[in-house]
């Protein structure tokens, strides 16, 4: 099976950056991010990297209820009057 290819991108003024990782390698993207942060030559700064992290985590987040709530047809549909929410 094929790992998937993602990205994050980012334009600054005349820049683009551009960060691609598979699944799975999200840790190894953030050290990157910190690496780029902290290299003179570039102008990408640490308010870059936290932008990009922050598009990380909810990237990861909107997977993450994807997988809770495939089995649901609404994750926000209420409970019927006669029966009690599974807590």
């Amino acid at each position: 099976m094929e790992a998937v290819k993602k990205q994050l991108v980012l334009n600054k003024g005349g820049e683009k950056y551009i960060f691609r990782y598979e699944c799975g390698d999200e840790a190894e993207l953030l050290d990157c991010l910190v690496r780029q942060a902290t290299d003179e030559r570039t102008s990408f700064d640490w308010f870059d990297a936290a932008v990009l992290s922050f598009k990380l985590t909810q990237s990861l987040i909107g997977e993450a209820d994807q997988l809770l709530y495939k089995d649901m047809p609404d994750p926000l549909q209420s409970y019927p009057e006669d029966s009690e929410p599974l807590l």
